[in-house]
């Protein structure tokens, strides 16, 4: 649960945002209400979730046809460098059907619209380092095994998993990935759903996003960890368990942002609507 409570804002005059301590039963709950989400709107999940597997599968076939077998599993893994980008439309029904509001699919197509230029440029940052882990990757993979483009996919795979170069490919393109993973999570965990929920510049969410992991890092790792591996098995075979894997982990992550960043005062509470208007509300009691 919830333990405490600390402001955060980037520098003098920003926007202050309340960041909770969570802990890992935090964690259980969020992935109980994305699975709630997802049978909710299992149409518009599974819709939205298509799109990315979509996506893994082209990266895969194009490595496939350019012969560039070190890059399948670099592929695989950085998708999820991007993936709360995509998942924007997932965080807008969550927030929607939080609040009792009608969550149609075509509201997940407004929410881009809705975070503006500030998502498009965190998007952009973590397409650029999504593209600076392949190049690392393919550069850790030319100094273990040289330049030499092994003759098929067994042939590499061979190499990776019998030989002691394989198996230092294996414990640096590791150890790298961990470290590219780890930066990424640090400031898109709640960056997201905070630019589509408050008014803040991208360079605050990414500050409160930082700070949200500081305050509670041993929960946050788990949580990282839990959703890297639910990324590779719904990867395997050839990324189609992300139809299921991905709108379920952006539901849950909506939820877990709801339980880092509380609510502004006179808002609606989550799982409850919103309440009437002023007007509203004395338009009925005269009725």
């Amino acid at each position: 649960m919830a333990k405490r409570s600390v402001a955060a804002g980037t520098q003098a005059g920003a926007v202050r945002v309340a960041v909770r301590t969570i802990g890992v039963a935090d964690l259980k709950d969020a992935l109980a209400k994305g699975i709630e989400d997802f049978k909710a709107m299992p149409s518009h999940a599974v819709f939205l979730g298509v799109i990315y597997p979509v996506i893994g599968v082209v990266l895969l076939r194009a490595a496939l046809g350019l012969d560039l077998w070190p890059l399948l599993f670099p592929l695989a893994a950085g998708l999820g460098l991007v993936g709360p980008f995509f998942a924007i439309g997932l965080y807008e029904l969550s927030r929607r059907r939080e609040q009792g509001l009608d969550a149609a699919p075509w509201h997940a197509f407004r929410a881009l619209r809705m975070c503006g230029a500030n998502c498009l440029a965190l998007g952009a940052m973590l397409a650029v380092v999504f593209l600076a882990w392949l190049a690392t990757a393919q550069g850790i993979t030319v100094l273990v095994f040289g330049d030499a483009a092994p003759a098929s996919l067994g042939a590499f795979l061979r190499e990776v998993f019998t030989t002691q170069a394989g198996w230092t490919l294996l414990a640096v393109g590791t150890g790298v990935g961990v470290l590219f993973a780890a930066a990424i999570f640090s400031i898109s965990v709640v960056s997201f759903p905070l630019l589509l929920d408050r008014k803040v510049s991208a360079v605050e969410a990414v500050a409160i996003s930082i700070r949200a992991v500081r305050a509670s890092p041993v929960t946050m790792a788990v949580w990282g960890a839990a959703n890297t591996a639910a990324l590779v098995i719904g990867s395997l075979p050839v990324f189609i368990g992300l139809v299921v894997v991905m709108p379920v982990l952006g539901h849950a992550s909506w939820h877990l942002y709801r339980k880092v960043i509380p609510p502004l005062e006179g808002e609606s509470a989550p799982g409850r609507r919103s309440r009437p208007s002023n007007k509203r509300a004395l338009r009925t009691r005269a009725a």
